[in-house]
Order: structure tokens, then sequence, then C-alpha cells
């Protein structure tokens, strides 16, 4: 930062220039390397290929395009003169630490990327351990430009204990307003997010993460990090990011392309498991129902149900000779399959070989030349084709679930001793519809076809798979993701008092059972970077009603003036809501009023009156307009100033309504104003 001494500051704008030009050869270097990507011509063996080629190219070069507003690079590393030997690099070396890999045209680094086990003491180095470092720059940014530089010491050059203090360019970065979506944390990394990101590749991961402690950007981040080292493995199985709206997905769209990572799929649990279109709604009851790990045995007992013992022998001609194969062999085979543990469809295929073989095995013995044409010959007939249809018959997953929930007598069967009758009748049909076409399918109704489909063929298995506000899933939902990573691993974040759903777990080691990852690593953050003390201490006065077992989190920042609770007369509440809203506006950063769903058209009318520009919440924020935020969809997103009105009807509305509340409360990352005319919750009177 610049200094108060002459001769310091003179020195200070030599360094700041030299940093400037090697931010300008760096973006001139960036957009060589995309230009020799874009000069290369696709030469593939044949059409497809060279399509394929093409559209390699075409992702190589834009991960390399330049974002003009964003800092190419935002902190450099100086080692000592012994931190490398001859055969690593030459001593004194000094790398600057960026977003992603840049060379000059004699392939020498001028910025490297933040994931480089070289970067690496940016994010971990401390007096304590100096990792062999000389000195840590960071680098301050207006936009594109470098506008200020901040140097810590380290070894003799450090100075006294206690007298470096904390980094004020971190801080300021930490702290800066926001807008749109959510931005990337490559510059303000810590040692214990870092330790997340860079938890091995076959590591399932479960990050507990209190409001405001990043765990969203982590899980983002360890997704960039993943494809930088581990590119062939998860390029070959892919990799997906699942959110639990398709707002949340709007609002972290921007986080991967950022870092130059182009091809990770951003989906909703819906659109995960979007097997039917999905018109209906359930009642609290029946979701809870069918979103029970108990469905499992259910679907599966109804399907295994279809196997019935063959009725008749087959008797198979050829030439002048018959051969039979009988009813009680043909079951005995059936029996095999089902002890094998096969799925559905793959054992209905593999029942028409054994038939196939026992004949081939008997014609063989009488002296017959059989080879695999005669084999695949006698699997198609029309008597071995009709007996498997008649003992294993074939499965539709959507109209096994149909059948399912339309029959009480199948559905009767299927889960005795598991659901009792209540539960059964509670996801039944009063009056089934006509056939699947006509159904008004459910979400879980949805996740139900889909565990279906997965019991007559697997499911094909990702690289990996992060899985965000997870504490919200169904155990059904748990399962549905959870074979989608079966043979690769997953970074699970949530907050077990964010969750809102009547299913919603309140165990970690409960949830990742589900998953299918028992053994996942548990890493707790606590510690929050951009919610303001006042606003954590203020919303954590919920957690011994709704999450007794968690800790309050701690936050590093301290603001006396960030959390204003009025109470305001009925009469004037419209005015104060909107007095707020403007008085919000003239701040720079994002403004959002969040409310209870019901109560979202009567704040729109209060906004509209006193010409407040205003959107209700359909992407990310809009500058200059206030958000209005249904309070169930708020999770997971952030905004600079957030305006809670009436408290107390968002507890009410539901019963998980303070763990809703606990959300809105935490959305805030600069100033939280709550606005009541009705009492607060009890809860929120008394300090833990």
């Amino acid at each position: 930062m610049p200094s108060a001494d002459p001769a310091t500051a003179d020195q200070d704008t030599h360094v700041l220039a030299a940093e400037r030009q090697h931010l300008r050869r760096s973006r001139e270097f960036l957009e060589l390397m995309r230009a020799d990507v874009l000069s290369l011509r696709a030469m593939g063996g044949d059409p497809v290929s060279e399509e394929y080629l093409k559209a390699d190219l075409y992702r190589r070069a834009e991960a390399l395009r330049d974002l003009p507003d964003t800092p190419l690079f935002f902190g450099r590393l100086d080692y000592h003169d012994t931190a490398f030997d001859d055969t690593t690099s030459h001593g004194g070396s000094h790398f600057h630490i960026g977003r992603r890999h840049v060379h000059d045209p004699q392939g020498t680094p001028v910025v490297i990327d933040w994931r480089a086990p070289v970067s690496r003491p940016f994010y971990r180095a401390s007096q304590a351990d100096p990792m062999d470092l000389d000195r840590r720059r960071r680098f301050g940014f207006d936009g594109g430009e470098l506008t200020a530089f901040e140097d810590e010491r380290f070894g003799a050059a450090a100075g006294p204990p206690g007298t470096s203090g904390p980094s004020r360019i971190l801080i300021d970065e930490i702290e800066r307003p926001r807008s749109g979506p959510m931005r990337d944390i490559v510059a303000t990394i810590q040692p214990d997010q870092d330790d997340i990101v860079r938890a091995s590749f076959d590591q399932t991961v479960c990050v507990q993460g209190a409001p405001g402690t990043g765990k969203t950007a982590v899980g983002l981040h360890r997704v960039a990090y993943l494809l930088y080292a581990h590119a062939q493995r998860l390029s070959r199985g892919g990799v997906v990011v699942v959110g639990p709206n398709q707002a949340f997905l709007a609002y972290i769209q921007n986080v991967l392309p950022a870092l130059g990572e182009l091809d990770v799929t951003q989906v909703s649990v819906a659109d995960l498991t979007a097997t039917v279109p999905v018109r209906g709604t359930d009642s609290e009851l029946a979701a809870r129902i069918k979103g029970d790990a108990r469905m499992a045995t259910v679907l599966s007992n109804a399907l295994w149900a279809q196997i019935e013992p063959p009725a008749e022998a087959i008797v198979l001609a050829r030439g002048s000779r018959r051969w039979r194969v009988p009813a009680a062999e043909i079951a005995e085979l059936v029996g095999e399959l089902r002890e094998r543990g096969v799925r559905y469809g793959t054992g209905r295929e593999m029942l028409s070989h054994r038939i196939a073989h026992v004949n081939l095995t008997r014609m063989e013995a009488s002296g017959e030349t059989c080879d695999d044409r005669t084999h695949e010959a006698v699997r198609r007939t029309r008597q071995v084709q009709q007996a498997v249809a008649q003992a294993w018959p074939k499965a539709d997953p959507v109209r096994l679930v149909f059948r399912l929930l339309a029959e009480p007598e199948l559905r009767s069967r299927a889960a005795d001793t598991i659901l009792d009758a209540a539960e059964q009748a509670a996801i039944g049909w009063p009056s089934p519809p006509r056939g699947p076409g006509s159904t008004r399918w459910t979400a879980a109704d949805a996740v139900l076809i889909d565990e279906a489909g997965d019991l007559i063929e697997r499911t094909p298995s990702m690289a990996h798979i992060v899985v965000d506000e997870a504490q919200d899933l169904s155990p059904m939902q748990c399962r549905a993701i959870g074979r989608r990573c079966a043979t690769g691993s997953a970074t699970v974040l949530g907050d077990i008092a964010q969750g809102t759903t009547a299913w919603a777990t309140s165990s970690w080691v409960q949830l990742l059972g589900h998953l299918g990852k028992p053994e996942a690593d548990l890493r707790v953050l606590d510690t929050g970077y951009r919610v303001p003390r006042q606003i954590l201490d203020f919303a954590s006065r919920l957690l011994p009603h709704i999450a007794p077992g968690l800790s309050p989190a701690q936050s590093v920042r301290q603001d006396p003036g960030s959390l204003l609770v009025r109470r305001v007369e009925l009469a004037a509440f419209a005015r104060e809501v909107a007095t707020a809203c403007s008085d919000a506006l003239e701040n720079p950063g994002s403004v959002a009023v969040i409310a209870a769903d019901d109560e979202v058209t009567t704040v729109r009318a209060m906004l509209a009156a006193a010409r407040v520009p205003h959107e209700v919440l359909a992407g990310p924020a809009t500058s200059g307009v206030v958000t209005v935020v249904p309070v169930t969809l708020a999770k997971g997103l952030e905004f600079d100033h957030v305006i809670v009105v009436e408290p107390g009807h968002i507890a009410a509305a539901e019963a998980r309504g303070l763990h809703r509340l606990y959300v809105a409360l935490t959305r805030a990352v600069s100033r939280l104003t709550v606005l009541h005319s009705e009492d607060l919750p009890q809860p929120l009177l008394t300090s833990p």
C-alpha cells in the first residue's frame, strides 16, 4: 500500500509500474496463446472426428479468453534463494499467481495457475510455517486495473511478531460489495477452505458450513482444482454440480467459467431426476413417505413380484429331433439368477442365454456341432422368447411406479410389513389416472421412477458430483445422486441448521449412508468471512431451537452498524419498507427484500406504490434494483443488504418455519434490516 515516507512511496510507485507492465504483457501473451489455438486446423480421419476436434479447439480457445474486468493475477510469491535446488528451479524464483496459466512465446510461465502445487504457499504460508517464502504480495484491483499492492515478509525480514497485522487488500476483497452472480474466491481462499479444495480426488468430502463460511464457493473451487489435477480421469467420467433450484444455479453459473472450466454440467435436483414431466404436487405426508428410503424396498418388491414360475416346458424342434427343457428346470435357472443379485433387465437378458445354453449342452451331448451362431439362433427362437416373457416379463420404470401408486393390491403386497396401512393409503391415488401418459406426476414420483429405472438397468456413474444444500435432500434423492457417483467421488455441502424440508436430515452420517458414501470425510467450516458478527450472532439465537448440536459460527468481521431491528406501526409499515429499500439502493451492492411466499405480492405493491425499482427473483441480482425474494427460494443466495419483513410470518408459515427464518436472516453479507409490526418470534428475543 502507499507509504507516507517519500523514499518508500517512490519505490512503491516504481514497483506498481513494473507490476502493471507485467500485467499488460501477461494479457498480450494470453491473447497470443488463444490466437495459436484458433489458428490450428481440425484434421480428423473422418468427418465425425473432425467435428469433435473442432469442438475441442473451440473449448480450449474459450478457456483462454481474457476477461478484461477480472484481474489476470492477484498475487506473487518470492522464494528464498535456497528454496529450490538445481533439479527444480533457480534460487530466488518468483511467481505471479492467477486464475489460469499464461506463458510467453518461449514457454516461460508469466502467470501460474492458482491450482498448481507451487501456488499453495499463497494460501497456506504463515509466520510459523513460511513454506520457503521470502515474501507474499497481494494486489488490489479496480475491475481489471491493478491499483495497489501489499507485501508480507517472512523470516528475518518479517519484523517483530504482531507488527504485520491483517492484509487490508484481503479484507477489502472479502468485503467488496456484490451485485449479479456469485464471484470466484481464488484471491481470498483461507487455509481451512484450501484443505477442502485440494482434498484427494478419491475422497468424498462432506462440508458442514455455517452461513457465510464460503462452503458453496469451496465446492466449486474443488471442482476446478480436480479438473486441473486429474483432467483425464474427470473428462472421461464427467462432472456435475447439483443445486436446489434454478435461481441458485443462475447465481453460481459464472464461477467455473471464470476459472476456465466450461464443461461442467450444472443442474437442479429436479432436472437430475427428470424422468417424467412434473405437473403435480404431493401433500407433505405423501412427499415425506415417497422420499423415505423404505420406498426403495417397496419398489424392489413390486418389480420382482412380476416374476412367475413358468407354466410349461419349452420344446424346441431342430431337424428331426426335439429338445425339451422342463418348467422346473427353467424355474431353477430363474432362482439362480435371482440369488446372484443381478439387475432386473440384466437377469432377463441372461435367462434367455441360460435356457439356450441348456439346449446346446444337450445337443452337443448327442453329437451335434454347435457354435455361437447356434446359441444365438436357439436364444432367439419363439419358444425361448415366449418362455422368458412369461417367467420374467419385461419391465418399464414409469409403468411400474404407475401401477404401484394406482393399484392398492400391488401396493399392499409390495409394502407389506414396510409401510403401515395409513402410509400406503397416503401415497396411493384415490382416483387413479387412465394411464401413465395422463398422470400429473410429482417431483417425488420422478425420483421413484428414477429408482425403478436403476433397479432395471444400472445408472452410469460419473467421476465427481458436487451437491449443494444437501441437508434438504430426501433419502430417495440421496440415493438418486449417490448412484450417479457410485464409482466416483462427491463433494457434499450443506448446513443442518438450514434444513427446511419435511424430510431434512439431522445427521450427516445418516445422509451419507443414503448417498452410499458412509466413509466420507466430514469437515466443518465455522468461521464466517463476509457476514458481520452482529448479524451471525442475531441469527444464531435460533440455533438452540433448530439445531441444538451445532455451535454458532464465528465471524472475522465486526460492524456495529450492520444490524437494524425495528418495530414499525402497521399503518406506517409500507412506507418504512419502501424507505429502507430506497436508502439501501444508495449504497453499492445488491439489495433484497425477503418475505414469506404469500406476502411477496404485498411487498411488490408497497414498492410499486413508492416507485422503488424492483423485480421478483428470477436470476442473479440486478444492480440498482431491489430483488423481492420469496423465502422458499432464498437458500444459497447472498445479497449485500437484506431487508427481512415480518419474521414472525415466516416462522409461522410452516412446520420448519424457524429454520426458514434462519436462512432469511443469514443471506446478508453487509447489512441486515429486520422490520416487523408484530412480535418477533420468541427465540430472537433472547441471546443464546
